[in-house]
């Protein structure tokens, strides 16, 4: 296998280095003004996320660690947020995020909305909801998504990708006479933040940062430095 010259390796630094960061015309965020809990202000960005078209605004980052703190992240979507301060995912408890959280019941989530130069993290303990609201989730999905769900070994080794097509066929088969089947290991997730951080971006780097901690029955909100 080739390896990789110094020159191409400073072509590659120049072209990071050349690539804008920020947009500009980025809202303002003030923190002091900030509702006293962050639910309520990511309901707000996540809202303005989607009226100034920021494509799949409710995509996120999961990020998780085996029981040996070796960390892992992928990006998945966000099934709800509710009142009480909790973020809702959902996935097969035999992946390797499953296997993990069943590990390490610890996990952080990544919003990011370039267009807007804003990012959110949510950090907690996770549980699983429960047969019942993980069998809901899973009928709400779309056909496709089902047959994938019930098809799939994720995250295990395919040597033979006709072996996953031939899966997913019997899959579809088997849901299309069985339309109220629901994969046994898939689950809904539940994340209590105990953190949540509101980061605003700035053209000049003076970025603003708002991180919300749980306390008992409420809420205390501290500005960051940048």
């Amino acid at each position: 296998m080739s390896q990789e010259s110094p020159a191409e390796r400073s072509d590659v630094r120049r072209l990071l280095r050349s690539l804008p960061v920020f947009a500009f015309g980025l809202p303002e965020f003030r923190p002091e003004t900030a509702p006293d809990d962050p639910v309520s202000l990511f309901v707000e960005w996540l809202t303005s996320a989607i009226e100034g078209g920021v494509p799949e605004p409710h995509a996120m980052t999961l990020s998780t660690a085996d029981a040996d703190g070796r960390p892992s992240a992928r990006v998945l979507i966000c099934k709800d947020v509710d009142g009480s301060g909790t973020w809702y995912f959902a996935s097969s408890a035999s992946s390797r995020k499953g296997h993990e959280l069943e590990a390490n019941p610890h996990a952080a989530l990544t919003f990011y909305w370039p267009q807007h130069g804003r990012q959110i993290r949510v950090r907690g303990a996770v549980t699983p909801t429960g047969a019942e609201r993980s069998a809901a989730d899973f009928l709400a999905r779309s056909p496709g998504a089902r047959a994938e769900a019930l098809s799939s070994r994720q995250s295990q080794v395919l040597d033979d990708p006709a072996e996953a097509e031939t899966a997913l066929r019997a899959a579809s088969d088997r849901l299309a006479a069985e339309p109220d089947l629901v994969a046994a290991d898939w689950t809904l997730y539940a994340l209590a933040a105990a953190e949540v951080e509101f980061w605003q971006a700035d053209e000049r780097r003076r970025h603003t940062r708002l991180r919300y901690e749980r306390t008992g029955g409420g809420w205390v909100r501290h500005r960051l430095w940048p």
